[in-house]
């Protein structure tokens, strides 16, 4: 038998039995081949008027996160429920700042929801934030000082982020989930059993999938930025968390997707844990250490101010807790180490307001309870 000429190889395509192809069909086999990848990736939706893929699926996502690789192109990703605000629109800027390509992620995850909270009622606002994200895609276009982009938005339904199907919010559901603990069972953890859970459940699967070399969190959420950090650290994933800082109202408020639940009388109120934990903070900046000299001030003021609002826009809210935490367990302090510095937090529930008026504005979903969360934290003052 003579032997095959140098230009024939063998090769096997979709599972079809190898046979021999020579030089031209084998141009022709990479031109089909390069034809079929464009064609795929043409076929992914992007935002109108920008160059930003929308991703539903894990696969396409993942054969775009491959060509990035291999263009040595950095990926940064910034986690969203949607409903975005100027808080995560500072993110995806850092993000731009640090990384060739951003990825944005939005997807409501339901097993962070406690069983009675707001899963249904969460706003969602597809087309307002497709709208933001391309006038910000412009404004990093236009600035000169920015690495990268936004290159894609991940937005996965319930069956892609949890193919054998979505498990139940009770404490004691079924189902592949990531516990940290025992930082995630303290503060939030305690008022709302499952939310870590399901917090590190869905990064955990959007780190396997985007594979990003950064991720970045506000530090609005703080307990939830150390339980990732926590995550990232044990499990040995390759990313770096970035916490950004929160950004806020003119009057203080943190900026959150459930603002828009307040309405207008509740809006005026909801400052309150802002201004209890800026009278603990000015404590520990006067030199105060102890629990009870930066605590105390701060829950009197609460209690004042609960009476002094009710009184003025007939709205009530319920302190959840104020807390001074250890910055790498939330574990609460006795005294403050100068060398470490602390975590104030806080949690407060607005509660409907009394005796609505015809037409009053009452927030979203009709003003039911609101849960608001804030921070502060105090920086060592011995390095």
């Amino acid at each position: 038998m003579p032997p095959k000429p140098a230009s024939t190889f063998w090769t096997s395509l979709s599972g079809a039995r190898a046979r021999p192809v020579n030089g031209g069909a084998l141009a022709f086999c990479r031109t089909f081949a390069t034809t079929v990848i464009r064609y795929r990736r043409a076929a992914e939706p992007t935002i109108p008027n920008t160059t930003i893929i929308v991703f539903r699926d894990v696969s396409p996502l993942r054969q775009w996160r491959r060509k990035q690789l291999h263009e040595y192109r950095t990926v940064g990703l910034v986690p969203t429920m949607g409903a975005l605000h100027a808080g995560h629109l500072s993110l995806i800027r850092l993000a731009a700042a640090e990384n060739s390509a951003v990825v944005v992620s939005i997807y409501v995850n339901p097993t962070q929801f406690g069983v009675h909270e707001d899963l249904d009622s969460y706003p969602t606002s597809w087309e307002q934030d497709c709208k933001l994200l391309m006038n910000l895609d412009r404004e990093l276009a236009n600035d000169g000082g920015n690495m990268g982009k936004i290159a894609a938005v991940f937005a996965p339904t319930t069956a892609v982020m949890y193919p054998s199907g979505r498990p139940g919010q009770e404490i004691d559901a079924k189902g592949s989930f990531v516990t940290i603990t025992p930082v995630g069972e303290r503060l939030e953890g305690a008022s709302r059993p499952t939310f870590f859970r399901g917090v590190a459940t869905v990064c955990m699967k959007l780190f396997n999938i985007v594979t990003p070399e950064k991720v970045y969190f506000g530090q609005k959420d703080i307990q939830q930025t150390v339980v990732i950090k926590k995550m990232v650290k044990d499990f040995h994933i390759d990313t770096q968390v970035v916490v950004g800082e929160t950004t806020r109202e003119p009057d203080g408020l943190a900026m959150s997707s459930r603002n828009v639940y307040l309405g207008t009388r509740r809006r005026k109120v909801a400052t309150v844990l802002s201004k209890v934990l800026r009278v603990a903070e000015t404590g520990y900046l006067r030199g105060k250490r102890t629990r009870d000299e930066i605590l105390g001030p701060a829950n009197e003021l609460a209690k004042l101010l609960l009476i002094e609002q009710h009184q003025l826009h007939k709205v009530r809210f319920e302190i959840d807790y104020i807390s001074l935490a250890d910055p790498e367990t939330m574990e609460e302090l006795e005294i403050v180490d100068e060398s470490r510095g602390a975590i104030l937090s806080g949690a407060v529930k607005m509660l409907p307001v009394e005796a609505p008026q015809p037409d009053e504005d009452l927030g979203f979903g009709g003003g039911p309870p609101v849960r608001l969360i804030d921070n502060i934290v105090l920086k060592p003052v011995i390095l």
